[in-house]
């Protein structure tokens, strides 16, 4: 009778594993060991802490087993943890130094309080062991879709039954005026899991730009077989967003592809995302055209872009202004998120002031530094001359072709351009001895009389002070913050210069310093490229900058 008791507790004892290993979605080992690890600690309690116990559970019958494990050494110290040698040859003959004697123990009668303790263990290892499933599976599907029931909403949190997980979209990842409550389905992108204390947590978000692009995947077939593209999304979550889409089969239209018959595919994105409106933009290799299409639907008159700063100019008809600009500068917001660009937008009438404002100057700086009266200085900048080193450098010819001037006018004013320059160069020298700057560093290829000057205000006086410079130190660098670039002036800012002209400067000045040799400025060639270093049949394709805005709305 006692061994059919016995029989039904080990049986008990597997149901009960086979039970927990179901609901919990874990592996029926994972429960069998925390059994284990919790007989064990109830053994160490009822023989002493000090003994080493192992437990086993046989998976097959549930049998337990238990043994006080003794590690064979020559001479004992610790009698409930070592045996010495020739008395663990007794046991095994091929007992050696280092080895582990297993000596059995009889069963454990639990206890009321060493079960309670039994079960705290068990619940404590199965939990570990969901968690570590838990993240496990969700890991890996970030940047998915995944569909849930809201389990609860605290402060604005919204907690998210997965089935097998719990996550949570927290308030500033959820939509403006977007209610949810006990039971509400909810369609969410997972943006990251990750561990922590009270176990990993699945992060969900409804405002997050790639949510907008995978419910395109949805809606859209010919975004899910990657025949149309998305190439970057901005969104002003639940008022308004631009997509840019490019298809590689010439055939498919990407804007109608993602419009649908009469709207319908991004009807269902616009409804999913509680109306936020949509405008669908027809993506292109070539900036300017971009730029263009990405401010649909304000028309666009000119661009003029620095490709260095990714910074562009753009000019729009006096009326389009607002257009252009949108409600508290959504629609240039937007466009440049979309783009990457920094967008400077001006009307056709503030950009002719500017430009009569450029005249002006450079007019003002021609008549001082070349002493020639308004009217020459004003042929010279309506010519495109912008600086008195143009006029002083270019053919003579050039000068000489201008209506109303000569050979003998051209030559008079390249020599008082030389001589102005001259004079500055003077002045700019000494000011150099001045500062204490080395010469050395004017042996430096690329650096001017004037930028000596500048970086010896700026502390910077010999070869070893330019070498030891960061590229953002001399050209200044712009980082994004709160959706807005912040532009960090440089030491060399005001000479224009690019930032591969300002490394091509530090590795000049590194070169002259002996810190890098000349050889180690050769790049590799590319693998596939020629001796020429470009790629066969390389080719580029460029487009009009005033080109017609291509895209759609929603």
């Amino acid at each position: 009778m006692a061994q059919a008791g016995v029989s039904a507790n080990r049986l008990e004892l597997l149901q009960i594993a086979d039970a927990v290993a179901r609901e919990k979605s874990i592996d029926r080992q994972v429960v069998i060991s925390a059994m284990e690890d919790a007989i064990q600690k109830a053994a160490k309690s009822r023989y002493g802490s000090e003994n080493e116990i192992k437990a086993e559970v046989d998976p097959k019958t549930g049998e337990i087993r238990l043994a006080r494990l003794l590690e064979v050494v020559e001479d004992v110290t610790l009698e409930a943890t070592q045996i010495a040698l020739k008395d663990a040859r007794h046991r095994n003959p091929a007992a050696q130094v280092g080895d582990f004697i297993a000596e059995p123990l009889p069963p454990l009668d639990f206890g009321r309080v060493a079960a309670q303790n039994a079960k705290q263990v068990i619940v404590q290892k199965v939990r570990e062991a969901e968690r570590e499933r838990q993240f496990d599976e969700y890991k890996d599907r970030v940047g998915e879709i995944v569909n849930g029931i809201v389990k609860r909403v605290e402060y604005g949190n919204v907690i998210v039954d997965l089935g097998r997980a719990e996550a949570i979209v927290r308030r500033d990842e959820t939509l403006p005026r977007e209610n949810f409550r006990y039971g509400d389905r909810i369609r969410a992108y997972v943006y990251d899991v990750r561990r922590e204390q009270r176990g990993p947590q699945i992060f969900l978000s409804r405002t997050h730009p790639e949510f907008m692009a995978k419910l395109f995947a949805q809606e859209v077939p010919e975004v899910y077989e990657s025949i149309v593209t998305i190439k970057s999304v901005a969104r002003d979550p639940g008022s308004r967003a631009k997509i840019a889409v490019v298809s590689r089969d010439a055939s498919i239209d990407p804007v109608g592809a993602c419009v649908g018959m009469r709207g319908s595919r991004v009807q269902a994105v616009v409804n999913e995302l509680q109306g936020e409106k949509i405008d669908i933009i027809q993506w292109s290799q070539d900036a300017a055209t971009f730029i263009v299409n990405a401010l649909a639907p304000a028309e666009v008159v000119k661009v003029v872009l620095d490709e260095d700063a990714e910074r562009i100019e753009v000019v729009v008809p006096d009326q389009q202004l607002s257009l252009a600009i949108g409600r508290k500068g959504q629609n240039v917001r937007l466009a440049s998120q979309l783009t990457g660009w920094d967008i400077d937008i001006m009307t056709e009438a503030s950009e002719s002031e500017r430009r009569q404002a450029e005249f002006a100057e450079r007019s003002s700086t021609f008549m001082e530094a070349l002493d020639v009266d308004e009217v020459i200085a004003q042929l010279l900048a309506s010519e495109g001359f912008s600086s008195v080193e143009e006029v002083a450098f270019v053919e003579p010819s050039e000068i000489a072709s201008i209506e109303g001037f000569d050979e003998n006018t051209a030559a008079e004013i390249q020599t008082r351009a030389r001589e102005h320059l001259e004079k500055l160069e003077a002045e700019l020298e000494a000011k150099r001895k001045t500062l204490g700057v080395a010469d050395e560093l004017a042996e430096v290829p690329g650096v001017t009389t004037a930028m000596l000057v500048t970086l010896g205000e700026n502390r910077i006086k010999s070869v070893e002070d330019l070498a030891d410079c960061a590229t953002d130190d001399l050209a200044g660098w712009s980082e994004r913050k709160d959706k807005e670039t912040i532009r960090h002036e440089g030491i060399l800012d005001s000479f224009g210069l690019t930032k591969t002209q300002v490394e091509d400067l530090i590795l000049a000045a590194r070169v002259k310093a002996g810190w890098i040799s000349e050889a180690d400025l050769v790049p590799e060639p590319a693998e596939g490229e020629g001796e020429d270093g470009a790629a066969p049949d390389e080719g580029a394709e460029t487009a009009d900058a005033t080109a017609t805005p291509t895209g759609a709305s929603a």
